[in-house]
This record gives C-alpha cells, sequence and structure tokens, in this order.
C-alpha cells in the first residue's frame, strides 16, 4: 500500500504485502477490511457467464444478508433482465438495486458466487431482490433517505474497471459492501464497458465519455448537507475516470469538493505520468483527498494494457 501526500510518492518493487483492517481505516473510515480491496486488485471481472442474473427473485433463507444500492450510470437502457447495456447512454440514468448474500457458511470473504443458471439459490448465491430503474427524484430520496441512516453519514461511490458488464458491476460492488461491513450509503458509478477483454480501446474511451457525469453526480453528493463524508473506490481502468473527473473538478471549481477525504485506487491501470500530472492539478496537500494505493502484480487487466502499448502503468509497490 502507498500513501500519497506528494503525487504518487516513492513506488517500491516486490511483494503485496499484508495489511491490517486499521490501516485502511486510517485512509477511509468506511472500510474496514483489506481483503475486499485486494480482492478487487486481484480478478478483472467475476466473470458471471449466466444472463439475466439481475430479475429479482423474491425466494430467501436463513442467514442470508441484503446489500441496498443506488447505481448511477452512463449506459444504454436495454431490457428488463439485463437492465443496462455496454453501450453508451445519452444521459445519465440511475437504478435502485438490491442483492442477497448467502450466508456466511455457505462462502468465502472476497468471492462473488454466480448463479449457475436463472433464478439463482440465495442459499449459495448472489441474487437480486429488487432491481428498478429510477429517475433522478427518486434516486435523491432514496440517497436522503439512507443517509440519514448511516453514522457520520459517509458515502462510499464505487467505480469499476475494465471488462465489467453491468450486472458484474452491481454484484461485485455488493460483495464490497457486505463483506467490508462498511458503515455507508452505497453508490455505484457504472459507465459503458463492453465486457470484453478484446474492447480495450472502447472502454477507454468510454471512460473518458463518462468524466463529467461522474463530476455532476460526486458534486450533487457533495452538495447534499445530510452528506459528512465521502469516499471513492476506484479499481482498474476505473481509476483513470477517478483520477481526470477529480482532476476536472479541481480545475472548474478551484479545488476538490472538500467532503470527498478518502480516493482508493485499486490496481490502478494508469500512466504514471498521467496520474502525476493529475494529482498535481487538484492543488496542494490540504485541498486534495487522501489517496492509497493497492497494486497486485497479478491483475490480468493490467497485462492486456500492457500488450495494448498503453506506456509505463502502476503496477507494482
Amino acid at each position: 500500500m502507498a500513501r500519497y501526500g506528494s503525487p504518487l510518492g516513492e513506488m517500491h518493487s516486490g511483494r503485496l504485502p499484508v495489511f491490517r483492517a486499521d490501516d485502511i481505516v486510517r485512509f477511509c473510515s468506511c472500510l474496514r477490511s483489506v481483503a475486499v480491496v485486494l480482492a478487487l486488485a486481484t480478478c478483472v471481472v467475476a466473470c458471471g457467464s449466466v444472463r439475466g442474473v439481475l430479475v429479482p427473485n423474491d425466494q430467501t433463507v436463513p442467514g442470508a444478508r441484503r446489500v441496498d444500492m443506488l447505481v448511477a450510470t452512463t449506459r444504454e437502457r436495454t431490457n428488463s433482465a439485463e437492465m443496462f447495456s455496454g453501450a453508451r447512454g445519452q444521459a445519465l440514468a440511475f437504478a435502485s438495486i438490491a442483492v442477497s448474500i448467502p450466508p456466511a457458511s455457505a462462502r468465502q470473504v472476497g468471492e462473488v458466487q454466480w448463479p449457475r443458471q436463472v433464478p439463482g439459490n440465495p442459499a449459495t448465491d448472489f441474487v437480486t431482490l429488487k432491481a428498478d430503474v429510477v429517475d433522478r427524484s427518486e434516486a435523491l430520496s432514496w440517497f436522503q433517505r439512507k443517509v440519514r441512516g448511516v453514522p457520520r453519514r459517509q458515502v462510499l461511490v464505487f467505480i469499476h474497471g475494465f471488462n465489467n458488464r453491468f450486472d458484474d458491476a452491481v454484484f461485485r460492488f455488493a460483495q464490497v459492501v457486505h463483506d467490508s461491513d462498511a458503515p455507508v450509503v452505497p453508490v455505484l458509478f457504472t459507465w459503458p464497458s463492453r465486457g470484453s477483454v478484446l474492447a480495450y480501446g472502447y472502454d477507454r474511451e468510454s471512460t473518458l465519455y463518462s468524466r463529467n457525469a461522474l463530476e455532476k453526480l460526486l458534486n450533487a453528493i457533495a452538495r447534499d448537507p445530510a452528506v459528512g463524508e465521502i469516499s471513492i473506490l476506484a479499481h482498474s481502468m476505473g481509476n483513470s475516470l477517478a483520477l481526470e473527473t477529480l482532476r476536472q473538478m479541481a480545475i472548474r471549481d478551484g479545488r476538490v469538493a472538500p467532503k470527498i477525504r478518502n480516493v482508493l485506487l485499486a490496481a490502478p491501470d494508469v500512466d504514471v505520468d498521467l496520474a502525476k500530472e493529475a494529482i498535481m492539478d487538484m492543488g496542494p496537500k490540504a485541498k486534495r483527498p487522501s489517496f492509497t494505493l493497492f497494486v497486485s502484480q497479478d491483475d490480468r487487466a493490467l497485462a492486456v494494457s500492457r500488450r495494448d502499448g498503453c506506456g509505463q502503468i502502476v503496477t507494482v509497490l
């Protein structure tokens, strides 16, 4: 793990060390389990092949846990079974989704257990309990209702990485929220990824396409007087989107919104020089968030980016 008071700090090669949960708490009080971030850092995607997992299933079992989240997306709306595709939408859209997590005795922390068929079995699989497309006013009502019930009024915004379908991002974020046991309002920002390892260039351009929408979302959350603190967790290519959006916000508004306190960069697929420049453009240390970096040498998405000729990538700590 690296902590950044100055842009990107000093890199060290070697194996990724093991961290205690309180190392995360020091930088992001809404996350309590480093295993969650490391699980993200060592995978590209949940690799679910079954389609239609977002069709609601009203079955439940004793010991299953429910995770509710608000979703904001720049993806294009598609059929009810998949909700949103990998195509680029014309405007920011919203959804309210609830996911059931299997009982602790039936799963391992850090894993997403995909159904082998639809409907899934809530005793062994992640299953969707609710999946509603909502308008902006409904999304705002959901958010304001949830934030009032969270200690310290903390919000966690998750930005997924390369090669993620919409359902991949939903189930992965549900796993993060559940396994971290974080007392936060979960907000997923999902951008138009094709969900294909062959679509690296398209996915990269889609992050650029989504910067304005993410900036508007973060500003809307920050302006809400009920919100106390915002943390951002980005993975893989999502780190480029996070950094460029915060840079854009700082240039436009004179600084990053003060409520954005912590940014966790998991397995970032980011050119190191561009990352340094983005953080420097956010202003002096006192006026920008704290940045924490997690890197795995086993990340396959980063291997794809190297083959694609993407320059010097932050890969080893």
